[in-house]
């Protein structure tokens, strides 16, 4: 069986919070990130700030823990900071990476309960939504000058017009969706709910480029089949605390 990691904490509340409830459903040994010493076992954590980022770029074997794909809990975004309104939603946790693709068999039973209404593919579009990646972002995965790269990138198969698009942005994500012909990110998780509204979506992220790339912006069909999978890479905090979540996971990376 896969060796229990050693949480990491921050002194943040939403750290605390998420780790604290993933500790208790694993059993697991939980420190503040500033008293690891040692990479050799693997570790978990909530996040990229505060040190926790630094401490999963010196691990061997981690499992990251941030928001969900679908139905996760509910954010406000003002004066370039994120603020968690409650953690009732759903929190994604992810083995030595940052995101799933979508990969596996998995039943559409955790699926079925998010009562997503999928709308088919669209076949028209005015223009393609860049979404441009915050600061912090930018510096921890190193995408300097992505906004200007990508672009450029875009224009090599595709002539429309390109709005770019952030969380800041006067104009809402779901509005410009309306007449969008597709969505292009780094990673970000606007891209899931761009395809749940019929808009294909394309990352420059290479572990993400797995469900589509720029190449494919004039040509890609959104694949419907990642879904299921998706929503078995993301947890409620009861789920976690109870051990399900663990328990999952467990059984899913031994396959």
């Amino acid at each position: 069986m896969p060796k229990k990691p050693i949480i990491l904490h921050t002194d943040h509340f939403v750290n605390k919070k998420v780790t604290f409830s993933f500790a208790k459903g694993i059993g697991g040994e939980i420190i503040h990130v500033d008293q690891i010493k040692n990479y050799d076992n693997p570790i978990a954590t909530y996040g990229r700030l505060r040190g926790t980022g630094e401490a999963i770029k010196k691990s061997k074997e981690f499992w990251y823990i941030d928001h969900g794909y679908f139905n996760a809990s509910k954010r406000t975004f003002a004066e370039n900071r994120t603020f968690m309104n409650n953690f009732d939603g759903y929190f994604r946790i992810v083995h030595n990476n940052f995101w799933h693709y979508g990969q596996g068999s998995c039943k559409t039973d955790r699926l079925n309960k998010l009562n997503i209404k999928f709308k088919t593919q669209r076949k028209y579009g005015d223009y393609i939504i860049l979404s441009e990646p915050a600061e912090v972002t930018v510096k921890y995965y190193k995408l300097n000058d992505w906004v200007n790269k990508t672009i450029k990138e875009i224009k090599k198969y595709s002539d429309r017009k390109i709005i770019k698009h952030n969380k800041h942005s006067p104009v809402k994500l779901m509005d410009l969706l309306k007449n969008a012909w597709a969505f292009v990110s780094d990673h970000s998780n606007a891209g899931l709910m761009a395809m749940t509204n019929g808009v294909p979506s394309h990352y420059t992220n290479k572990t993400l480029q797995k469900i589509s790339s720029i190449k494919e912006i004039e040509s890609s069909e959104i694949n419907y089949n990642i879904f299921p999978n998706l929503a078995y890479g993301q947890w409620t905090l009861k789920e976690m605390e109870s051990g399900e979540a663990w328990e999952f996971l467990q059984k899913d990376l031994i396959k």
